[in-house]
Protein backbone atom coordinates (compact mmCIF):
# COMPACT_ATOMS: atom_id res chain seq x y z
CA UNK A 1 0.00 0.00 0.00
CA UNK A 2 1.38 3.47 -1.15
CA UNK A 3 1.00 5.80 2.12
CA UNK A 4 -1.12 9.18 1.46
CA UNK A 5 1.27 11.81 -0.56
CA UNK A 6 3.75 9.18 -2.01
CA UNK A 7 4.02 8.34 -5.32
CA UNK A 8 3.95 5.50 -6.76
CA UNK A 9 6.70 4.47 -9.48
CA UNK A 10 5.39 2.74 -12.88
CA UNK A 11 7.25 -0.07 -13.72
CA UNK A 12 7.75 -0.45 -17.47
CA UNK A 13 7.60 -3.86 -19.21
CA UNK A 14 8.78 -4.87 -22.29
CA UNK A 15 7.29 -7.89 -24.71
CA UNK A 16 9.88 -10.49 -25.29
CA UNK A 17 9.96 -12.31 -28.41
CA UNK A 18 11.20 -15.62 -29.79
CA UNK A 19 13.68 -15.72 -32.72
CA UNK A 20 9.99 -15.67 -35.22
CA UNK A 21 9.13 -12.80 -33.60
CA UNK A 22 6.71 -13.87 -31.85
CA UNK A 23 5.83 -13.07 -28.04
CA UNK A 24 6.29 -15.36 -25.46
CA UNK A 25 6.39 -13.13 -22.07
CA UNK A 26 7.73 -9.95 -20.64
CA UNK A 27 10.12 -8.51 -18.55
CA UNK A 28 10.49 -5.38 -16.49
CA UNK A 29 12.96 -2.81 -18.80
CA UNK A 30 15.31 -2.06 -16.19
CA UNK A 31 16.12 -5.78 -16.13
CA UNK A 32 16.33 -6.31 -20.21
CA UNK A 33 18.88 -4.70 -21.78
CA UNK A 34 22.35 -5.53 -20.90
CA UNK A 35 25.21 -7.85 -22.34
CA UNK A 36 22.82 -10.62 -23.07
CA UNK A 37 19.55 -8.76 -24.48
CA UNK A 38 16.75 -10.69 -24.72
CA UNK A 39 14.97 -10.15 -27.95
CA UNK A 40 11.78 -7.75 -27.42
CA UNK A 41 9.48 -5.56 -29.10
CA UNK A 42 10.38 -1.99 -29.51
CA UNK A 43 9.48 0.76 -32.03
CA UNK A 44 10.79 4.18 -33.86
CA UNK A 45 9.04 6.86 -35.05
CA UNK A 46 10.37 10.21 -36.87
CA UNK A 47 8.24 12.78 -37.18
CA UNK A 48 7.66 15.88 -39.57
CA UNK A 49 5.91 19.21 -39.71
CA UNK A 50 4.37 21.26 -42.00
CA UNK A 51 6.90 22.27 -44.22
CA UNK A 52 8.26 18.17 -44.33
CA UNK A 53 11.17 18.45 -42.07
CA UNK A 54 11.90 16.06 -40.00
CA UNK A 55 12.36 15.80 -35.76
CA UNK A 56 16.38 14.66 -34.42
CA UNK A 57 16.92 14.20 -30.71
CA UNK A 58 20.04 14.15 -28.53
CA UNK A 59 19.19 11.37 -26.17
CA UNK A 60 20.24 12.50 -22.46
CA UNK A 61 23.07 11.74 -21.00
CA UNK A 62 20.83 9.51 -18.19
CA UNK A 63 19.43 7.04 -21.05
CA UNK A 64 20.87 3.43 -19.93
CA UNK A 65 21.58 2.95 -24.12
CA UNK A 66 23.21 5.30 -26.09
CA UNK A 67 23.18 8.72 -23.75
CA UNK A 68 24.04 11.96 -25.91
CA UNK A 69 23.76 10.03 -29.12
CA UNK A 70 21.75 11.59 -31.47
CA UNK A 71 19.00 9.67 -33.11
CA UNK A 72 15.48 9.72 -34.72
CA UNK A 73 12.36 11.49 -33.51
CA UNK A 74 11.45 9.39 -30.39
CA UNK A 75 11.76 5.35 -29.61
CA UNK A 76 9.38 3.48 -27.13
CA UNK A 77 8.73 -0.18 -26.32
CA UNK A 78 4.99 -1.32 -26.02
CA UNK A 79 3.45 -2.57 -23.39
CA UNK A 80 1.81 -6.08 -22.83
CA UNK A 81 -1.22 -6.05 -24.99
CA UNK A 82 -0.68 -2.35 -26.16
CA UNK A 83 -1.04 -1.67 -29.79
CA UNK A 84 2.22 -0.78 -31.33
CA UNK A 85 0.52 2.06 -32.85
CA UNK A 86 -1.35 3.31 -29.22
CA UNK A 87 2.39 2.99 -28.07
CA UNK A 88 3.74 5.06 -30.45
CA UNK A 89 0.92 8.43 -29.50
CA UNK A 90 2.01 7.55 -25.88
CA UNK A 91 5.49 7.62 -26.42
CA UNK A 92 5.31 11.31 -28.27
CA UNK A 93 3.54 12.55 -25.34
CA UNK A 94 5.53 11.21 -22.69
CA UNK A 95 8.96 12.03 -24.38
CA UNK A 96 8.31 15.21 -26.13
CA UNK A 97 5.08 16.32 -24.83
CA UNK A 98 3.25 16.56 -28.36
CA UNK A 99 0.69 15.10 -30.01
CA UNK A 100 0.80 13.41 -33.45
CA UNK A 101 -1.08 12.84 -36.51
CA UNK A 102 -2.13 8.87 -37.07
CA UNK A 103 1.38 6.84 -37.52
CA UNK A 104 2.05 5.15 -40.52
CA UNK A 105 3.66 2.31 -40.21
CA UNK A 106 6.31 2.11 -43.00
CA UNK A 107 8.90 -0.27 -41.89
CA UNK A 108 7.21 -3.13 -40.07
CA UNK A 109 9.33 -5.83 -39.96
CA UNK A 110 12.95 -3.71 -39.50
CA UNK A 111 14.94 -5.90 -36.81
CA UNK A 112 18.54 -4.87 -35.77
CA UNK A 113 20.76 -5.93 -33.14
CA UNK A 114 23.68 -3.60 -31.79
CA UNK A 115 26.14 -3.12 -29.05
CA UNK A 116 27.34 -0.58 -27.27
CA UNK A 117 30.59 1.10 -25.63
CA UNK A 118 29.71 -0.12 -22.62
CA UNK A 119 29.27 -3.61 -23.61
CA UNK A 120 25.39 -3.02 -23.25
CA UNK A 121 23.07 -5.12 -26.28
CA UNK A 122 20.17 -3.62 -28.24
CA UNK A 123 18.32 -6.43 -29.60
CA UNK A 124 14.91 -5.72 -31.02
CA UNK A 125 12.20 -5.83 -33.52
CA UNK A 126 11.28 -2.30 -34.07
CA UNK A 127 8.50 -1.24 -36.61
CA UNK A 128 9.54 2.12 -37.80
CA UNK A 129 7.19 4.55 -38.30
CA UNK A 130 6.34 8.21 -39.71
CA UNK A 131 3.92 10.66 -38.22
CA UNK A 132 2.84 14.27 -38.22
CA UNK A 133 3.60 16.86 -35.45
CA UNK A 134 2.87 20.64 -35.71
CA UNK A 135 2.94 21.17 -31.88
CA UNK A 136 6.12 22.72 -30.12
CA UNK A 137 8.20 20.31 -28.70
CA UNK A 138 8.08 20.03 -24.93
CA UNK A 139 10.93 17.40 -24.22
CA UNK A 140 11.53 15.66 -20.89
CA UNK A 141 14.89 16.02 -20.28
CA UNK A 142 15.31 12.77 -19.08
CA UNK A 143 14.70 11.67 -21.96
CA UNK A 144 15.63 14.28 -24.58
CA UNK A 145 18.54 17.02 -24.27
CA UNK A 146 18.46 18.60 -27.76
CA UNK A 147 16.38 18.50 -30.95
CA UNK A 148 16.24 20.31 -34.39
CA UNK A 149 13.71 20.22 -37.51
CA UNK A 150 16.20 19.04 -39.60
CA UNK A 151 15.58 18.86 -43.85
CA UNK A 152 15.60 14.99 -45.21
CA UNK A 153 18.37 15.60 -47.14
CA UNK A 154 20.30 16.29 -43.51
CA UNK A 155 19.30 13.51 -42.02
CA UNK A 156 20.48 11.27 -44.62
CA UNK A 157 23.86 12.98 -44.55
CA UNK A 158 23.70 11.95 -40.85
CA UNK A 159 24.49 8.71 -41.66
CA UNK A 160 27.92 9.03 -42.47
CA UNK A 161 28.38 10.00 -38.91
CA UNK A 162 27.83 6.68 -37.18
CA UNK A 163 29.78 7.85 -34.18
CA UNK A 164 27.38 10.81 -33.58
CA UNK A 165 23.71 9.00 -34.28
CA UNK A 166 22.25 5.80 -33.42
CA UNK A 167 22.96 2.47 -34.86
CA UNK A 168 19.13 1.81 -35.75
CA UNK A 169 19.08 5.10 -37.32
CA UNK A 170 21.52 4.03 -38.89
CA UNK A 171 19.67 1.25 -40.22
CA UNK A 172 16.75 2.90 -40.30
CA UNK A 173 17.58 6.03 -42.73
CA UNK A 174 18.38 4.21 -46.17
CA UNK A 175 15.71 2.19 -45.77
CA UNK A 176 12.68 5.17 -45.43
CA UNK A 177 14.39 6.85 -48.03
CA UNK A 178 13.99 3.67 -50.13
CA UNK A 179 10.27 3.55 -49.13
CA UNK A 180 9.79 6.93 -50.23
CA UNK A 181 9.35 8.21 -46.16
CA UNK A 182 11.32 11.21 -46.75
CA UNK A 183 8.92 12.74 -48.59
CA UNK A 184 6.16 12.29 -45.85
CA UNK A 185 4.24 15.20 -45.13
CA UNK A 186 0.32 14.46 -44.79
CA UNK A 187 -1.33 14.01 -41.56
Amino acid sequence: MTPAGATQTRVETVILLDEDGRPIGSADKTAVHHAATPLHLAFSCYLFNADGRVLLTRRALGKRTWPGVWSNSFCGHPAPGERVDDAVQRRARQELGVGIGTPRCVLPDFRYRAVAADGTVENEVCPVFVARCDSEIQADPNEVMEWMWVSWEQLRSAVDLPWAISPWAIEQIPLLDAAGAGGFTTA
